[in-house]
């Protein structure tokens, strides 16, 4: 079953880690992997553009079958191992509708953050608008509170029970955190990031760079 998984992946993003939790979750320990670094551009590497031609991480294989999106990769292991594991889409119609509704809210809670990323990483600073800088922050910011508003204490994302929603928000919240986002500015959103990061499949697939090195940027401090 798992051995017969391959998955191409960087420490640290998002998209790749919410992946990986997702496999923990539905007990497919065991799978082979690959860690590749961004920096050195390996994930533009042929063996990855077999599965992925857009170059992108993660990149998935089970078996003949390749799927590449991450969300599309839980979505894809939940469906194909509902009774295996912890289930992460419930059953009822209700519920269903908030994991849904709060799992693909959470790619655009991630595309802010990228937004921001981007711009501030790979722009020189004397080429920077001000007015860019200040827009992506302002979207981010908003965004941001809009999930402080969501959580609730002592709860996952979608009520007592762990989804698929927090497959995939979790992993973009701990980067926000790492990256300087005020726990006293956004308290429930801290509160939420402390109550999920002793998981066993979050701790199995912390980010390797993360535990090996502190954060060496704040850039979301004055978010």
């Amino acid at each position: 079953m798992a051995e017969d998984m391959f998955l191409f992946w960087g420490s640290g993003s998002p998209p790749c880690w919410r992946a990986m939790i997702a496999l923990e979750e539905k007990g497919l320990q065991g799978y082979k992997n690959k860690l590749l670094s961004f920096e050195k551009g390996e994930h533009k590497q042929p063996e990855v553009l077999e599965v992925n031609p857009r170059g992108q991480l993660p990149a998935f294989r089970h078996g003949e079958k390749k799927v590449n999106e991450s969300l599309a990769i839980c979505m894809y292991l939940e469906s194909q191992f509902k009774s295996r594991g912890t289930q992460l889409i419930p059953d009822k119609a209700a519920d269903q509708a908030l994991v849904y509704q709060r799992a693909f809210e959470g790619l655009v809670l991630q595309q802010k953050l990228v937004d921001l990323l981007m711009y501030a990483r790979h722009v020189p600073e004397e080429e920077r608008q001000e007015t860019t800088m200040k827009r992506n922050m302002e979207a981010a910011s908003a965004e941001a509170q809009l999930w402080e508003g969501h959580v609730q204490e002592g709860s996952c994302l979608a009520g007592k029970d762990f989804t698929m929603a927090d497959v995939v928000v979790y992993p973009v919240v701990a980067l926000m955190f790492r990256l300087g986002l005020s726990t006293e500015k956004y308290p429930k959103l801290s509160q939420y990031n402390d109550f999920l990061k002793d998981r066993p499949s979050i701790k199995a697939t912390y980010p390797p760079h993360w535990l090996e090195s502190p954060p060496t940027s704040d850039l979301l401090k004055s978010l």
